[in-house]
C-alpha cells in the first residue's frame, strides 16, 4: 500500500483552547509538513479545494507549487480539486504547470466537493452539479490529450482550435475521481477506466464498499482491464499513543470537541457530512479514524483493505487540531512503526516503475 499525507488547511479555532493562528503561519505550516512527509517516505502529500468555510484551500494550486519547490520526489496530490464549479481550460493550464515544474509529480483527485455552498458562490445550480461535473471533466480530458480541441457544450462557451499551453510533462496526469456517496462518480470513473479515491470519512463501510463495489463492476462492464482498477482511500484522522486506552485518555476532548465545532445542523441527515462516530470510542471501534496504538491503527488498515482492496490510503494529523509538534510526532510513528508493517502485507504496485 502507497501512503498519501492530506490537509485541507482548516483554519479555525483550537477545539480546546479558542486559539487560532495567522493564515501566512498556517501555510507555512502546510509547505513544512509536505517537506517533512517527503523525508518520512510518505508517498504523496495532498491539498485539498474549499471555497466556503473556515478553510484556506481555496488555491490548491498555489499551494502545491510551493510544496513542489521544496520536494522533489513526493507526489502531489489535489484533495479533490472542484471540477465542476471551474473552467477546465484553466484547470488544464494551472495543473499542467504544476506538472511541469514538478516534473511529472502530479496526479489529479476531482470531485463536485464537500461544501454546499460553492456552488451559488459561483453562480451555478447545485441541481446540474452531475451534469456540470460530467461535461467539464470530459472537456479537461480532450484538452490534455489533444491539441486543436474544438468543442461545444452547454456550460461554457465553445472551443476553436485550441491548444493549452503548457502541455502535461508526459502525457496527460493520472486522474482519480473523489467518491463520497453518489453512485454517479463511481459511474464516470468506470467509464473513463480511471482510478476511485473514496472519501471513507463519515458514513459507515459498507456505504463505501458499495460504491466501490458499482465502481469495479462498471469499469469491467465498459470493457477496461479489471486488474487496473485502482482505488485509494481516506481514513478521517490520524491519532497515535502507545495504547489505544492512553490514546483515548489524551485526546477523548479533543476529538470530541472537533466534531461538535464541525458539526453543520443545516446538513444534518444529508449522507457525506456530518460525522456520527460523536464519541472517540465509537470512532475507533466503528468509524474509518485512526485513533489508538500502532497495533490496533494497523488492524483497521487491513481490515478496510480487505473490503476495499485499495492501493492508496490518505491520512490527515491536521484533521483534529493537533499542534506543528504533535502532527510531527504523529506522522513519523506512522511512518516507522505502522507504514512497513501494512506496506509488507498489502503491496501495490502503484506508482511503480513498469518492469
Amino acid at each position: 500500500m502507497k501512503f498519501s499525507v492530506l490537509t485541507l488547511i482548516s483554519h479555525s479555532p483550537h477545539p480546546l483552547t479558542g486559539e487560532l493562528g495567522t493564515p501566512a503561519d498556517r501555510f507555512q505550516e502546510v509547505v513544512e509538513t509536505a517537506a517533512e512527509a517527503e523525508r518520512l517516505g510518505f508517498d504523496a502529500y495532498a491539498v485539498g479545494e474549499r471555497h466556503a468555510g473556515p478553510f484556506l484551500s481555496s488555491s490548491p494550486t498555489v499551494v502545491l507549487g510551493a510544496v513542489a519547490a521544496v520536494t522533489s520526489r513526493i507526489r502531489l496530490l489535489t484533495g479533490v480539486t472542484v471540477v465542476a464549479i471551474l473552467d477546465p481550460v484553466r484547470v488544464a493550464e494551472d495543473y499542467a504547470t504544476l506538472d511541469q515544474i514538478s516534473r511529472g509529480r502530479l496526479d489529479l483527485v476531482i470531485g463536485k466537493g464537500a461544501e454546499a455552498g460553492h456552488f451559488s458562490l459561483f453562480g451555478l445550480d447545485e441541481d446540474r452539479q452531475w451534469d456540470l461535473q460530467a461535461e467539464k471533466y470530459e472537456l479537461l480530458r480532450r484538452l490534455w490529450r489533444e491539441e486543436g480541441v474544438t468543442w461545444e457544450g452547454e456550460f461554457r462557451p465553445p472551443l476553436k482550435d485550441v491548444t493549452t499551453l503548457p502541455r502535461p510533462y508526459d502525457g496527460p496526469p493520472r486522474v482519480w475521481h473523489g467518491s463520497a456517496t453518489s453512485l454517479r462518480s463511481t459511474e464516470l470513473a468506470a467509464r473513463h477506466g480511471d482510478p476511485l479515491f473514496t472519501a471513507n470519512a463519515v458514513q459507515p463501510r459498507e456505504a463505501y464498499a458499495k460504491l466501490i463495489r458499482h465502481y469495479r463492476e462498471r469499469f469491467e462492464a465498459y470493457g477496461h482491464d479489471p486488474a487496473l482498477a485502482r482505488v485509494a482511500a481516506g481514513s478521517g484522522g490520524l491519532l497515535i499513543a502507545d495504547t489505544t486506552e492512553q490514546a483515548v485518555e489524551r485526546y477523548k476532548d479533543l476529538y470530541e470537541a472537533r466534531v461538535r465545532q464541525t458539526y453543520r445542523p443545516h446538513l444534518a441527515g444529508k449522507p457525506g457530512y456530518n460525522t456520527p462516530y460523536q464519541t472517540i470510542e465509537d470512532a475507533i471501534d466503528n468509524g474509518p479514524q485512526l485513533i489508538g496504538s500502532p497495533q490496533r491503527i494497523i488492524d483497521k488498515i487491513l481490515t478496510y483493505h480487505e473490503l476495499y482492496g485499495n492501493d492508496l490510503l490518505s491520512v490527515s494529523a491536521d484533521a483534529f487540531g493537533l499542534g506543528r509538534a504533535e502532527q510531527r510526532e504523529t506522522l513519523q510513528r506512522f511512518a516507522e512503526e505502522i507504514a512497513p508493517v501494512v506496506r509488507r502485507e498489502a503491496p501495490t504496485t502503484l506508482w511503480e516503475p513498469a518492469a
